[in-house]
């Protein structure tokens, strides 16, 4: 099961590493809205995402939170490769927006990995270097769009990841994503809406573009 899973989402991992995770991994489940990861914890795993998604968010001391990105089938989790590495706690949260399935990986693998199997060092880079570019999408959303801009990008990426224009997400939950009010982001759909850029539906928002 593990080696099919890596043969679908991991196409780029040479056989011998394929085998080597095979024999040391394991497959966790999760259930929506399940937390993975909270802050302070310590790992003991690293994990790669073959089914679902995760999200990956900061906890304000008010019990807000701060969106910074989600895991999707084929990424894996760049901060807890660096905390299990490092030995560090973790600093964020994570939750499964839906039923989520990952291959979890022994910490004690890290040094072996990097050592030995070239396509996972560079799985490694690739990773840490495509969650920092979605972390610097993050900012200069904050520090130069307005609301209205940062709505339109977040619908039209969620439509683009999930290869879907039904989106099923409620206000409250794309407020809590960009840091907004659910009563902001309910007048910005509305007047999308108008435009004619969506349709919104009891349970799911349409998008038209």
């Amino acid at each position: 099961m593990i080696k099919e899973y890596l043969k679908h989402k991991f196409k780029n991992f040479e056989p011998a590493l394929m085998e080597k995770i095979e024999q040391n991994a394991s497959i966790k489940e999760f259930e929506p809205d399940e937390i993975l990861m909270t802050t302070g914890q310590y790992f003991r795993s690293t994990m790669l995402v073959v089914e679902g998604r995760i999200k990956l968010y900061r906890e304000g001391p008010e019990g807000g939170e701060f969106f910074m990105y989600y895991l999707e089938p084929g990424n894996a989790c760049a901060l807890s490769m660096i905390c299990a590495a490092k030995k560090e706690a973790s600093e964020i949260m994570a939750k499964a927006v839906e039923k989520t399935k990952v291959i979890t990986l022994p910490i004690e693998l890290m040094d072996d990995l990097m050592r030995n199997y070239k396509t996972w060092y560079y799985f490694v880079l690739e990773t840490y270097r495509s969650r920092y570019e979605e972390l610097l999408v993050v900012i200069d959303h904050i520090a130069f769009k307005g609301m209205d801009e940062r709505l339109d990008f977040y619908l039209r990426n969620q439509v683009m990841k999930l290869q879907t224009k039904e989106l099923k997400i409620t206000h409250s939950e794309i407020a809590s994503d960009l840091s907004s009010s659910r009563e902001v982001i309910s007048r910005l759909l509305k007047k999308m809406e108008q435009k004619g850029d969506l349709l919104l539906h009891r349970n799911y928002i349409e998008w038209l573009r």
